[in-house]
């Protein structure tokens, strides 16, 4: 590798120059019917796929390492590469073989990254593999990302301390940065793919964008406003064509996301309620799980893309709920439609990248031919989302007759196979193909006449690999043959012969094969090109079909679980009837419904009852209602009433972040204060059994500062689940707080959790039969029993306990008073020696005072 490219063979002179185009990425060379690699990517792919490294031949006096895959198994080694967050340069063979003299031509004609995969192979069908930008200076960040395989490009801009819940939104498969510019926070290195900072320039991103738009300007576009953006889009842009090797035809708009645009889910907040993979990092049981009955791969990723995005634009809200109650007599013509439906979405892209294969033309032909068929399934509509959505189904009827036309019902897999384009498309391929399959009855006609000729019965005309078409006659007959004969080879038994004739006929029948493979594969080409035009019209009847999938699937899954169409309110509640979770419903035989009511005048519900009893689940299915009424979904309720929202916040559960050096207790009071910062009166908040992590007096403080702070100053509506007893009484100081609980009763030494929602706070917290539930030894249990008796009489025989805050919030609002029995009694105890059992009795005691 070190000596001087002169030293080596010509072919390797000829991969060194590419190879040193590509230094930082594996390249695929293509060598007949396998894809070499050499040196150090040869090492690097034995090791990543498996396969056998060997040294062969010599270059510049040292042997060659290498390593290779089958060229029509590529695509599986592709996959596993990228799986692994490799990029791949392709190196094909672009001369003819038999007419170079040196080593063939060679270029690379595209790179396959994790951000900029179009292959079906390659893909996930239910997700979409995103390539991202980030542009940043001190005050903003922007951002711009583009989906390939369908050609949908996105720009925002959004404050620096933003940046992680975007990431997390948009979840890019790999993401475009400065070189010289800071590490992301939370991002793996290996999805960063660092670029010159020019790339980044925004005069050179908005000309970019405007090439690629055909456009003149961008006001019609709406991101005129936003240069961060536009200098991340230019990279963006430029990067995705150089793997592609062309312009991105397909890419026909932009969309400026705005930060009202969407109800904001910051990270917490997407994994804590288990949208699209539960806490384990596992893809059921989740919502997207229960709610993606589409039929196509597009359904899917659209209803994951809206999950993701729910919408606060009330209008196009509810006219999803309008179409998903219009759609639901029609649920099971309707998804039988879809199921004939190819990934439109998908191939378009192919097309306007004109890497489509046969068989995705030929699906999409199919496709087309089954669209009149679903619009009349299709309830009928005057006006709304479903009258769009039929309007953009129509069949476009020249593509689709071009698609008839030009390609056989069943096309090979390749092109390079033959057998694609249809008969009667081209005259000169027709006549090529009959010289091939006519050839059989041309030489039995050609062996009549010859024997009718030359008066000899037992000639016969034949072919071999070696020397062709011949004439072979019997040596006691070689005395008899016509003067036009020329001797072609010599047999002990047998002379064979060619006339001009059968030579003519050979030359052009050996060659046939080659040329009519030559000639489809330009047809093909020439029918890509042809197709180009279609594409803004393929994109929308994909969009339509997505959204009419997911709609479709919406229905199905209300029909199923009995949910009900959601009500708007224009003030700030929730009132939520008989409501379920409806992951948790689907997986249980009988689930308790429960009511949720939040507003104004009822802003946090403090929620207490035993674990186990259900607190983190009632908590749970009031946001995901939320959620669903906002992505256009029916809902798991007898009756659903929500006011405007514009953030959902959840502090539930905690674990180490090891990676990032923050135990659970530092993870607790991150979440909980970015809550305190940015949930406002129409957010609402769920926590969770806030301030556990640490000491008990610290976490109560904590816990007891934190329900103040959201009652005071943020007025969200909140939900807000604790075993500190003492919070109960902040019920008693603000008439915006209220006391509900789920309830468990004791049957000998066993517990039964009822899950029913009550108003008032719980009666104890049955810890030790949760503990004995869990399986913790009797001993054990009987022992905590033992210590607990004891723990309450002497709290008995000291008076009780005082209440903790009582003071502190009446101080909060009213002057000092004199001294007086209760501050007096007050004066006697001790806070930091009394247990939060302790300090709950004598809130009792000191109240009789």
């Amino acid at each position: 590798m070190n000596a001087p490219l002169e030293a080596h063979t010509p072919m390797m002179q000829q991969y060194l120059r590419i190879k040193a185009q590509h230094p930082d990425i594996l390249m695929l060379y293509r060598m007949g019917d396998f894809y070499e690699l050499f040196y150090d990517d040869a090492e690097r792919a034995a090791a990543l796929l498996d396969i056998t490294l060997t040294a062969r031949g010599a270059s510049a006096g040292a042997p060659v390492k290498m390593a290779g895959v089958p060229v029509h198994s590529v695509e599986q080694y592709l996959a596993k590469l990228v799986r692994l967050g490799e990029s791949v340069a392709i190196c094909e063979q672009i001369g003819d073989p038999s007419t170079a003299k040196g080593p063939v031509e060679r270029k690379v004609t595209r790179i396959v990254t994790p951000g900029t995969l179009t292959d079906s192979a390659l893909l996930d069908e239910k997700a979409d593999s995103v390539l991202l930008a980030v542009a940043r200076d001190r005050a903003s960040v922007g951002l711009a990302w583009l989906t390939l395989a369908s050609g949908e490009l996105r720009v925002a801009e959004f404050a620096p301390q933003a940046l992680g819940n975007e990431l997390r939104r948009i979840a890019p498969a790999e993401i475009l940065v400065a070189d010289a510019g800071p590490a992301l926070d939370g991002v793996d290195e290996a999805t960063l793919t660092r670029l010159p900072e020019w790339h980044f320039d925004v005069a050179r991103g908005t000309q970019k964008l405007l090439e690629t738009l055909g456009a003149a300007s961008l006001a019609g576009y709406g991101c005129e406003d936003l240069p961060l953006a536009l200098g991340a889009c230019g990279a963006l842009l430029e990067y995705a064509r150089t793997t592609q090797g062309q312009a991105l035809a397909h890419v026909t708009a932009v969309r400026a996301e705005r930060a009202g645009d969407y109800l904001r889910l910051d990270a917490a907040t997407r994994r804590n309620l288990e949208l699209t993979e539960t806490l384990r990092g596992e893809p059921a049981p989740t919502l997207f799980a229960l709610l993606d009955r589409c039929a196509t791969g597009m359904g899917s990723r659209l209803l994951r893309h809206w999950l993701h995005h729910p919408l606060r634009d009330r209008a196009a809200l509810a006219g999803r709920h309008d179409a998903v109650e219009r759609l639901s007599p029609a649920v099971e013509p309707l998804q039988a439609a879809l199921r004939g439906f190819a990934d439109v979405e998908r191939i378009t892209a192919r097309v306007a990248l004109k890497s489509a294969r046969p068989r995705d033309l030929s699906a999409l032909r199919d496709s087309l031919a089954q669209l009149d068929g679903l619009r009349a399934v299709l309830p009928a509509a005057e006006d709304g989302l479903l009258a769009a959505l039929a309007q953009d189904l129509a069949c476009p009827i020249e593509c689709h007759a071009l698609l008839v036309r030009a390609l056989r019902p069943e096309p090979a897999a390749l092109v390079r196979e033959g057998g694609v384009m249809a008969d009667g498309y081209d005259p000169q391929l027709d006549e090529l193909r009959a010289l091939q399959s006519n050839a059989g009855a041309f030489l039995i006609e050609l062996e009549s006449r010859e024997r009718a000729r030359s008066g000899i019965a037992n000639l016969k005309v034949a072919y071999n690999q070696v020397h062709g078409y011949y004439i072979e006659v019997g040596r006691a007959s070689a005395d008899r043959v016509p003067e036009d004969y020329r001797r072609r080879q010599t047999l002990k038994n047998a002379e064979r012969y060619v006339t001009p004739e059968l030579k003519a006929f050979e030359d052009k029948a050996l060659s046939a094969n080659e040329r009519a493979l030559a000639l489809e594969r330009r047809l093909y080409e020439a029918l890509l090109e042809q197709l180009l035009p279609e594409v803004p019209v393929l994109q929308r009847i994909a969009r339509a079909l997505a959204q009419t999938d997911v709609l479709t699937a919406f229905a199905a899954v209300a029909l199923a679980g009995n949910y009900c169409r959601p009500e708007f309110s224009d003030d700030i509640r929730i009132d939520i009837e008989a409501g379920r979770h409806p992951v948790v419903e689907a997986h249980i035989e009988s689930f308790i419904a429960n009511e949720a009511r939040l507003s104004p005048a009822r802003r946090l519900l403090l929620v207490t009852g035993p674990n186990m009893g259900g607190k983190s689940t009632y908590m749970r299915q009031v946001a995901l209602i939320v959620l669903m009424v906002h992505v256009g979904a029916f809902v798991p309720a007898r009756r659903a009433r929500i006011g405007p929202v514009d953030q959902i916040f959840t502090r539930i559960g905690a674990a180490d972040d090891l990676a990032g050096g923050r135990p659970t207790f530092m993870v607790e009071m991150t979440e909980s204060a970015n809550i305190l910062h940015n949930a406002t009166e129409s957010s609402l908040v769920l926590m969770d059994e806030v301030g556990r992590g640490t000491s008990t007096f610290d976490g109560l403080e904590l816990a007891w500062a934190i329900t103040r702070h959201l009652v005071e100053k943020n007025r969200a509506l909140t939900l807000f689940a604790t075993h500190y007893f003492e919070l109960t009484q902040l019920a008693l100081d603000y008439r915006e707080v209220a006391n509900v609980h789920l309830d468990a009763v004791e049957h000998k030494d066993s517990i039964v959790f009822l899950h029913a929602v009550e108003e008032g706070p719980a009666s104890q917290s049955y810890g030790l039969q949760v503990a004995a539930l869990a399986g913790v030894p009797r001993g054990v249990v009987r022992e905590a029993r033992r210590t607990l008796e004891r723990l309450e009489q002497a709290s008995l025989e000291q008076g009780g306990q005082p209440d903790l805050f009582a003071g502190a919030a009446s101080a909060a609002r009213e002057p000092a008073t004199e001294a007086d029995p209760l501050r007096d009694a007050l004066a006697q105890v001790n806070p930091d020696e009394l247990s939060p059992r302790e300090a709950l009795e004598l809130l009792y005691r000191l109240k009789k005072l």
